[in-house]
């Protein structure tokens, strides 16, 4: 039984498949694809490796289904950048929903960060086909708030792959980032101070310049 298997699930078939992919999120988070093995997935969930590829056939197969779960997750803060709204506010909310994501969802983060590093050979059609129409129908809008002198001019690419990196950040390197700011500043409140920067750094340089 894969992902693409049309017949209903049961209760029981359906908790089963999820404690399968937590346990494979924590392998892959921690040891990437190839370092992971089934035998590491079964073991973390507890269960026998044949009752494991009864619901799975594959490691592949947790693998891709791990990651179209994350891409939809990914995407929805983008998704949600209204051209209708107003430019700076909409850019705060994208920002800190980003930063709220590294801080929920870091074994996400590093699954991804890995199959990018790696070339992004199981998800490569998702990110040539969903995340980059998503993008260009994005980049589109804000092209349009530059062109009406809402915000200042820049390159819509670079301003939102800048939003990635900085935000990702904060998950894919959540352990140097508490070392360094040590226990003063590295808890729970080392997320707001990021973004008030965050926010400093990418709004005050987008506000249009009065003449």
């Amino acid at each position: 039984m894969d992902a693409g298997e049309p017949r209903k699930r049961t209760r029981i078939q359906i908790e089963k498949r999820e404690t399968i992919l937590e346990a494979a999120l924590d392998m892959f988070s921690q040891h990437g694809y190839r370092g992971t093995t089934i035998d590491q997935i079964a073991e973390a969930a507890g269960m026998s490796k044949p009752n494991l590829l009864y619901y799975f056939r594959s490691k592949e197969d947790m693998h891709v289904t791990l990651m179209q779960r994350l891409l939809e997750t990914w995407l929805a803060p983008l998704h949600e950048l209204d051209n209708s709204g107003d430019p700076i506010d909409e850019l705060r909310s994208y920002i800190r929903r980003k930063l709220e994501m590294a801080r929920d969802f870091p074994r996400e983060s590093r699954l991804f960060a890995n199959e990018i590093i790696q070339g992004a050979p199981r998800i490569m059609p998702m990110i040539e086909g969903e995340l980059k129409t998503l993008v260009e129908e994005k980049t589109a809008v804000m092209r349009g708030w530059m062109r009406e002198g809402k915000i200042a001019k820049a390159d819509p690419y670079h301003l939102i792959f800048a939003i990635w990196a900085t935000t990702q950040h904060y998950a894919d390197f959540d352990v140097q980032v508490r070392s360094v700011l040590g226990p003063d500043r590295g808890g729970e409140g080392r997320f707001e101070d990021a973004a008030r920067f965050l926010e400093q750094l990418f709004l005050d340089g987008l506000k249009p310049i009065k003449v």
